[in-house]
């Protein structure tokens, strides 16, 4: 992924570039999305059907590059209807509500029906910064 949202721009500049407290998030659930967010939210999550954010874990940054990626696989699994097509995900800081930090398309977006999964293996969900 390779988009911060607005709130974690913020959170990144308070952090780094002023003596205020920021406070950091301490959890992190992925998303999938049927229509984009932007830096600001909106676009169209999952809903329903057995989707429910799954919680990640992600590794220390890569020294210098400025990357981290998952350490935990995540699947999502439809339950009881389709979900259609699947092209972004985000990151939140809850598994319902919070904040998005970071957003960005699916490499290869998948077409959902009832019983399908859709896998994350660990090291699949990259965040960089640039």
């Amino acid at each position: 992924m390779s988009a911060l949202s607005n709130a974690a721009e913020k959170l990144l500049l308070d952090w780094l570039m002023t003596t205020g407290t920021a406070v950091r998030p301490t959890q992190w659930h992925l998303a999938v999305f049927t229509a984009a967010p932007d830096d600001a939210g909106g676009g169209t999550e999952l809903s329903g059907d057995g989707y429910s954010r799954q919680a990640l874990t992600f590794a220390a940054a890569t020294s210098g590059a400025g990357t981290t990626s998952n350490t935990v696989a995540v699947s999502f699994t439809a339950d009881g209807g389709d979900w259609g097509a699947c092209t972004h995900v985000a990151i939140f800081t809850a598994a319902t509500g919070g904040t998005m930090l970071w957003h960005g398309a699916m490499t290869t977006p998948r077409t959902i029906a009832d019983a399908d999964t859709l896998n994350f293996a660990i090291g699949e969900v990259d965040l960089a910064m640039a």
